[in-house]
């Protein structure tokens, strides 16, 4: 048996050098260094699936950066239940299961944190006021596009970084796709929610006392076409399942906007794959962005959102279909609208949100070329 070993008899020993202290101690005491490198899920400050954390808002950040996790705590135009706001946090705290080194995805044979060469950073949250809208939207805006034209070195697989967006209610995609298409030209959108989110907001839709209050998350694709950053014909909606304010709402939807649509229901009739067949043949190869509003999934898989409505789709199906996407020419992404006050304390709604991130990712990573870019102008 080992006699106990006084603290005056261990201060010479803890001197040592670390191989010196275990060669002075022998091999049935732990090395007292040996364990403090590691990252456990439930350790560490919080950031997207442990993902090195850079400051990618500031000017003076040159690293490279190829897929950007940004986060944008608003929901300011939201017209039902806030807290999407936190949504970011949420998202973020429910990725913790999600590391570099348990990260094999064997649905799509690749390894999202570690394949490709590819520099994949948490950049933070934009800074955005909860009390002034309208400069709220100038800095969201100017926070993307500060990542989308990040100087990229030649360290870099793709000309532009590409990046996961993480809401915030809906209206944070209008100063997305006003960024992007300055970059890329007038975007399709496949936008997978229960509402249309297109609706003319000076015909029927409440609440309009200024030119800023008519942007909500369920108006600002209204918006998006009107300023010319929504390829039309070419953009689709998945999983709508919202009551109307009458007939016309589709009309203005197809005609004004330019969306295609598919009905949750469909689901039962052609399936995931007949889904993914319609949506591939919408957009084409034109440069694509993926938009996720959590209340597509039904509220028994993710309540915790602004606007639920009953009758969604599985987390299956959604991940399902994001792998059917695969080869898209794809621009960027996001999830949007989870409201953590709302979710359970399994966190469920964030869980699901932050693992469809992931999946997003491996589809950016599978993508060993990137996006096609269309420059309209070379700085900003």
């Amino acid at each position: 048996m080992h006699q106990p070993i006084s603290a005056l008899t261990l201060l010479p020993i803890l001197l040592l050098s670390p191989t010196s202290y275990a060669q002075e101690v022998g091999p049935n005491y732990a090395h007292p260094l040996e364990d403090l490198d590691k990252d456990l899920p439930f350790s560490q400050p919080v950031t997207f699936a442990h993902l090195p954390w850079e400051r990618c808002l500031s000017v003076s950040h040159s690293m490279p950066i190829d897929i950007a996790i940004l986060g944008f705590p608003y929901d300011t135009s939201t017209s039902y239940r806030p807290g999407a706001r936190f949504g970011p946090r949420g998202i973020r705290a429910a990725s913790s299961r999600e590391k570099k080194g348990r990260s094999y995805n064997t649905v799509w044979g690749v390894d999202p944190f570690q394949d490709g060469g590819l520099k994949v950073l948490d950049c933070g949250d934009i800074p955005i006021t909860p009390f002034d809208a309208a400069h709220a939207f100038k800095q969201m805006e100017q926070g993307y596009r500060q990542v989308l034209w990040h100087n990229t070195s030649e360290e870099s697989r793709w000309e532009r970084p590409r990046v996961l967006s993480l809401g915030g209610d809906h209206s944070i995609v209008l100063p997305v796709l006003r960024s992007l298409k300055e970059v890329y030209g007038p975007i399709s959108v496949i936008h997978l929610d229960s509402h249309l989110d297109t609706w003319d907001p000076y015909r029927g839709y409440t609440g309009i006392a200024s030119e800023q209050s008519a942007i909500t998350h369920g108006t600002f694709f209204w918006h998006a076409s009107r300023e010319g950053c929504i390829s039309k014909g070419t953009s689709i909606h998945g999983g709508l399942r919202t009551k109307l304010f009458s007939p016309k709402d589709y009309v203005i939807d197809k005609d004004f906007v330019g969306f295609e649509l598919i009905e949750a229901h469909e689901i039962d009739d052609i399936g995931v794959k007949g889904i993914v067949e319609k949506m591939r043949r919408t957009v084409g190869d034109t440069p694509t962005y993926l938009s996720i509003d959590i209340d597509v999934l039904d509220p028994s898989i993710a309540p915790a959102t602004g606007t639920p409505e009953s009758g969604g789709w599985t987390t299956r199906e959604v991940k399902r279909l994001i792998k059917g996407l695969e080869g898209i020419n794809l621009v960027g992404a996001d999830v949007v609208e989870v409201s953590p006050p709302y979710d359970t304390v399994a966190e469920v709604t964030c869980i699901a949100a932050a693992d469809l991130l992931v999946d997003i990712m491996a589809l950016m990573v599978k993508d060993k070329t990137g996006p096609e870019n269309i420059y309209v102008k070379d700085e900003l």
